[in-house]
Order: C-alpha cells, then structure tokens, then sequence
C-alpha cells in the first residue's frame, strides 16, 4: 500500500466510520473493513470504478465531489479521507471545512507544486512540469488549484481548522531530512490530518 493508505490505516482507529472522497475502486475501504472493521462508505463519480468498489461490498455513493457533502450531517463520520483530489476540485476550501464538518478528522493528500522539481522545469525548460507526482500536460490535467505546504497551512488556519499530524514525502511517499525540514522545497507530496478547532 501507499504511505497515505498506510497512514490512514496507522491512524484510523478499528471500528471508526470513514468516508473516503474519491475512493476509486475502494480499495482502501475494503482492505481496512476487513482488517480493521470500519464502517466504510464512499464517493465516486466513476461508474466503473464503483462497481468494482460495491462488488467489495463496499458502500459508494455516486456523486461528484464538487457538489460538496451536503447529504451528511454534522459529526457523521469519524473520519473522512481524500488522497490526491483536492487540488482537482472545483473549491478546495468549500470541501475542506465540509470534511471537517461532517467528519470528526480528516485526512487529506495533494502534490507540492512548490517542489525543487516542479520550480526547475518551469524556470529552466520556461514550460508547465511534467513528473512522476504531476504526470499530465498543462492542457489535459485535473490539477485546477495548484497548491503547496504554506498555502493548505494558511488555508488551514484562515478557516479554524487544527492540523494534528503532517508527513511530508517524496513521490515514491519517502520521507528525508530535507523534506521534514523544509517542506515547502523538498517534499512531492503533503499528507495532513486535521480536525476543526
């Protein structure tokens, strides 16, 4: 499994409800009902991914994640989980302070597009990076909010939320010293887990 997937089982407590936005095939979820007994439900929007997702049986909701979580009440959830979505949805702040509202945690990761790499090739080759954490062309990609660090921090904090834990990762999700140290420069890949204050 991926570091964010490791994490999220390390700090999902056995039993907990979890929601996870964007779950895909579900993998996560089903791996984690069946070691850890959550209560597991998600969002997809990809009909073929859910019916691999409910052929686990596994709960998925097909639903587009900008339209925000509006179905669930407050504190409905333990935790809600969103891997590498929010810089491709339409109001990253929107949908944070919802996961925030309808879960009790939130654990959340995004590329850093203020990566040493990432400022090289568009300083160098004076064009839009391609790399093993941003694989796509300027044109055909889902990253609408380029996002670093310092920007969810200071969006963390402009909205009341707490962050309990931060990772910061390389692309194959390896930390270093340079990467806990100086994030912002040296770290592909940003993995949080916050609460509301």
């Amino acid at each position: 499994m991926r570091l964010d997937q490791q994490l999220a089982e390390k700090w999902i407590s056995p039993g907990s409800k979890v929601l996870d936005l964007g779950c895909g095939d579900g993998e996560l979820l089903a791996h984690m009902s069946k070691k850890h007994n959550i209560s597991a439900y998600g969002l997809e929007i990809d009909q073929e991914k859910i019916a691999i997702a409910v052929s686990r049986g596994l709960n998925i909701i097909q639903q587009d994640l900008n339209l925000g979580l509006h179905r669930f009440d407050d504190q409905t959830f333990d935790y809600v989980v969103m891997a590498q979505a929010l810089q491709a949805v339409d109001a990253p702040d929107v949908l944070l302070r919802d996961m925030v509202r309808v879960g009790k945690q939130a654990i959340i990761t995004f590329p850093n597009f203020a990566h040493w790499k990432t400022r090289s090739y568009l300083a160098f080759k004076g064009r839009m990076p391609v790399s093993n954490a941003l694989p796509y062309m300027w044109y055909n990609t889902p990253n609408i909010h380029l996002c670093t660090f310092r920007d969810f921090e200071a969006l963390c904090a402009e909205n009341n939320i707490r962050i309990i834990n931060r990772l910061a990762v390389n692309v194959t999700q390896k930390d270093s010293l340079l990467s806990k140290r100086i994030p912002n420069l040296f770290a592909e890949v940003a993995i949080y887990r916050v609460s509301a204050l």
